[in-house]
Parts: C-alpha cells; structure tokens; sequence
C-alpha cells in the first residue's frame, strides 16, 4: 500500500548513513594476519634473527622435549620452525630497550636499519618507538626519522608500533607525524603506517565515559593496522599485584573486550599481550613454562584474538603448537558444517537436517570461511584438509 515516494525518501535520508558506515566498518583484511610479533630489543637485532631464533626454539626442543601436543602436530611445528619461525617482528626501542644516551640509541637506529635492508629479515617487520607521552616524546620522533634516514623505502607491510597511548590527540598527532616523515624522507603515501599499544586505562576508558579506543580507531584515518594489549603495563595501572598480572586476568579480559568491540568490521587486527613465565632453565622449568604458554595461547584463540607477543625463542615452538591444535581440533566441523550450509542454500532449503542440529545463519558461515582461511595462512591445515577452493572461501 505504500507509494515508491515513501521508499525513495527513506533511501535518501539514510544514504548518508550507509556510505558512513561502510567508510568507518569496511570489513577484515582477506590477506594472512600473523599469529605472534616477536619482540627484540633493538641492540639485539640483526639481518640473521628470523634464522637464529629457529635454531633456538629447535635446540630448545631437542633438549627439552617432547612438546605437549599430538604427533602430527609436532611434526608441523619443528618444519615451520625451520622454513619461517618468525612471523612478524618488532625492532624494539621501547621497554625492551630501554633508556639510553642519545648517541646510542641513534647509532641503534641507525644499525637496525641498515640490518633490515639485508636478507635474512621476516615477511613482516616493524619498529616500536617510544611513546608520544612528554618524556618520550622527541626521543621515539627522532628514532624514527634517524631509522628512516638510513632505511631508505620501508618494506611492504612495514608497521610502528606507537606504545602507551592513553588520547585520542597523540593518534592525530601519529597521523600527521607519518605524513610528515613521508615528506621528509621522499616516501609513497602512506608508507607508514601504525598500530596503536593498549596499555594504559585512559585507552581503555575515558574521562568522559566513553570507549577511548574505539574514538582512537576513527581518528587514524586508515593508518592504523592494530590493536596491541600491553599485559604488564595495563595491568600495573589498575593496581593488579605483580603476582596475579596475567593475560587471563578479569581486567585483562574486561580491557581486550572493549578492543575487540571497538575494532569489529574496521580491519583493524587484534593482538593478545604475553606472558613473561618464559621457558628458560631446566627441563621442569622449561616444560612448566611451555604448558603455561600453549593454555594462554589456545585460550586467546577461542577468544577470537588470533596473534600475540613472543617475547624469547622457546616460545615459539608452543606459539605454533598451540596455534595448530586450535585449528585442527576444531577443522573438521567447520568443514562439515560450511558444506551443509552451502547444501542448503543451494537447495533452497532454509532449516537443517536430520544430520546435524546446528542451524548457521549467514554471518556464522563467513566466520567459518575465515577460520579455515586462518589455518591454511598460518600451515595449521592444508587445502586437503579444507575440502573448498580458496577463492571459494574468501568470496561471501
């Protein structure tokens, strides 16, 4: 009974919306995400690192082994510690680092450079500055410009960490030192590009009451890649004894809540904090530290955050270990039941079967599409364990 002028009208008012939304929720990256961010302090970084904490994590195995997880499983991570052990890597200048003389630091910068523009590197790299907090702040600027001088061009991918930022003024004020560094260097626009450490409650919450982070992620103009929880840092600020600071802390959880909402269909990534139990010692101690890992890793993942920091070689075999195990347990019904979603579609049949009493609904099968994309990036899962064809499984 309505005239076209109703429905014509009530396109025009919300036309403007609907361009908004899609300009602020674009939707996720169908490209690999990385499962971890090594970290290592910038006097430690070399064109050999990627290769050297293989060798590490292999030694580490060997002496302390067997790892806590099926046959098959082992066997993938000792083959993804020799072909890629890092993933993605942070040339550390902040706490890793820590404070130095001004020459030092510039001579650090200027070293880290000239490594990363040998081979040897990680697909994926990037450097963590200071913050843009007063004490810091021409420190962490000069860094970058004194690494830049030297790098040249950064590589695809390239990415700043920007750490302890608690206002949505310091990431306008990131967006506009990234073009001034562009200028300044002769780089393509938007070379840089960063991801934004949540670690102090101000991120977290504002003053005002609202979602800071979430002001944060409007405000990059498309710089912005991720979301990184600080575990230690956040956790000291609300006043969690050092004891119980942990990355499965009911205030961690509320903290990485907020971020996940906050970053939901912007393509902004998500990234667990680490724990600092390393596996260092003795086989008990090592051991003890690796079951403690693969729990805190797996339990990320069932959260929906599925890349964290690595913060010492021996952590990478449970990184992966954990991360495969994730994958594969849960493999098989994704595959099953994105196959009888499809069936249904294609038949025209809305409700479920006498098979299975799971009824999917379309968004639940694109997160199915992205799980197993997730496994086949990461080498948790092959294309025979998948069943579909890859552009089959980013196509909605």
């Amino acid at each position: 009974m309505l005239a076209d002028d109703v429905y014509d009208a009530l396109d025009a008012r919300l036309a403007p919306v609907d361009a908004e939304l899609v300009r602020r929720y674009p939707g996720e990256w169908l490209i690999r995400q990385p499962v971890h961010t090594v970290y290592v302090p910038a006097d430690r970084f070399h064109a050999e690192i990627s290769s050297s904490y293989g060798r590490a994590a292999l030694d580490a195995v060997a002496e302390h082994g067997p790892l806590p997880f099926a046959e098959d499983v082992i066997e993938r991570v000792l083959a993804k510690l020799e072909r890629e052990p890092v993933e993605d890597l942070r040339i550390d200048f902040e706490d890793g680092y820590g404070v130095r003389a001004d020459d030092e630091e510039d001579a650090a910068a200027r070293a880290a450079a000239a490594a990363l523009s040998s081979s040897g590197a990680p697909a994926l790299v990037g450097l963590r500055c200071k913050s843009l907090e007063a004490t810091t702040r021409r420190r962490a600027v000069r860094t970058l410009d004194v690494f830049l001088d030297g790098l040249g061009h950064p590589p695809e991918g390239f990415v700043v960490t920007l750490p302890k930022v608690s206002a949505v003024e310091q990431v306008a004020a990131m967006v506009i030192l990234c073009g001034d560094l562009e200028s300044a260097h002769g780089l393509t626009e938007n070379a840089i590009r960063f991801e934004i450490q949540v670690e102090t409650p101000p991120a977290v919450l504002g003053a005002d009451g609202a979602a800071t982070v979430a002001k944060m992620v409007h405000t990059a103009q498309g710089r912005c890649t991720g979301l990184h929880y600080g575990t230690y840092d956040y956790s000291a600020s609300v006043g969690i004894a050092a004891e119980y600071q942990s990355m499965e802390h009911p205030a961690a959880d509320y903290a990485k809540a907020v971020m996940q909402v906050a970053a939901a269909g912007t393509g902004i990534r998500l990234s667990d904090g680490s724990t600092n139990i390393l596996p260092v010692g003795d086989t008990a101690s090592v051991r003890s530290a690796w079951d403690l890992h693969a729990r805190l890793v797996r339990r990320s993942l069932e959260r929906g955050f599925y890349q964290g920091w690595d913060l010492h070689p021996a952590q990478l075999p449970t990184r992966y270990g954990a991360t495969y195990t994730f994958f594969r347990d849960a493999a098989p019904a994704a595959v099953d039941r994105l196959g009888r979603y499809r069936e249904r579609r294609s038949s025209g049949i809305a409700g479920g079967d006498q098979r299975k009493t799971v009824l999917d609904e379309p968004a639940t099968a694109w997160a199915l599409q992205r799980f197993l994309l997730r496994g086949l990036d990461c080498g948790a899962l092959d294309p025979s364990d998948v069943g579909f064809d890859r552009s089959s499984l980013v196509s909605r």
